[in-house]
Parts: structure tokens; C-alpha cells; sequence
């Protein structure tokens, strides 16, 4: 029967590595760091109405894509209303980049009757 090598007592190279090649997939909720280009970073997904007030807002991990946080942004918009009734929860329309321009979220928003101003 063959003895083990002397050398599968020690570390292999990566071994000593804190967090696997390429990051940690899953970010717990309430985290919004993330390493992108070398260090740790957050990115702000915000909604603003034209005099640039925030209306709803999401933290997430600076290697994230901005696309999957479009829907969830507009999903947290609530503008109390002047008088009674229930808050608002649906823009008029939506300005956004060319990163935000998916089948799915153009889909989304012509579902809510939202219109939108996205460049292709």
C-alpha cells in the first residue's frame, strides 16, 4: 500500500485564499460591498423624480449588473398622495441608460403602462 506524500500535509497553492477565484457568488441582504477592478465597492440604484429628489433606492455590490436592479427599484417607488388614498407606485415615464435597455425590463414596463426613454 502506498504512504501519502509528505507534501499533502502542507497548504497546495490557493488554499490560503480567504474567498474563491472570481469572488462569492451570494452577498448576504444586508451587505453592498463587492470587489470589482481590485478593490471593494457598492453601486446606488436610485429613482428621481425631475427636481432630483430620490424616490426609492437600492445598494447592491459593485461587481453587480445594473439591468436585474431596474425592476426592483421601480417596485419600491411610493409617493404619498396630497390628499387621502394609497401612495403612488407608478412613474409616468422612465429616462434611463443604455444598460437598462433588456427585452424584459422594456417588457415590464409596457406591462405597468409606464413609458420610457432607453437608447438602443
Amino acid at each position: 500500500m502506498p504512504r501519502p506524500s509528505a507534501r499533502r500535509g502542507r497548504p497546495q497553492k490557493g488554499d490560503l485564499q480567504k474567498e474563491p477565484p472570481g469572488g462569492i457568488d451570494t452577498e448576504p441582504e444586508d451587505h453592498g460591498l463587492g470587489r470589482s477592478r481590485g478593490g471593494l465597492t457598492t453601486k446606488i440604484h436610485l429613482a428621481t423624480e425631475l427636481g432630483q429628489k430620490p424616490m426609492s433606492l437600492i445598494i447592491t455590490a459593485g461587481h453587480r449588473h445594473d439591468s436585474p436592479q431596474f425592476q426592483p427599484v421601480l417596485e419600491k417607488i411610493r409617493v404619498p398622495r396630497t390628499s387621502q388614498g394609497r401612495p403612488r407606485t407608478r412613474p409616468d415615464k422612465v429616462r434611463a441608460d443604455k444598460a437598462y435597455g433588456s427585452r424584459a425590463n422594456r417588457s415590464y414596463l409596457r406591462g405597468r403602462w409606464i413609458g420610457c426613454t432607453i437608447p438602443e
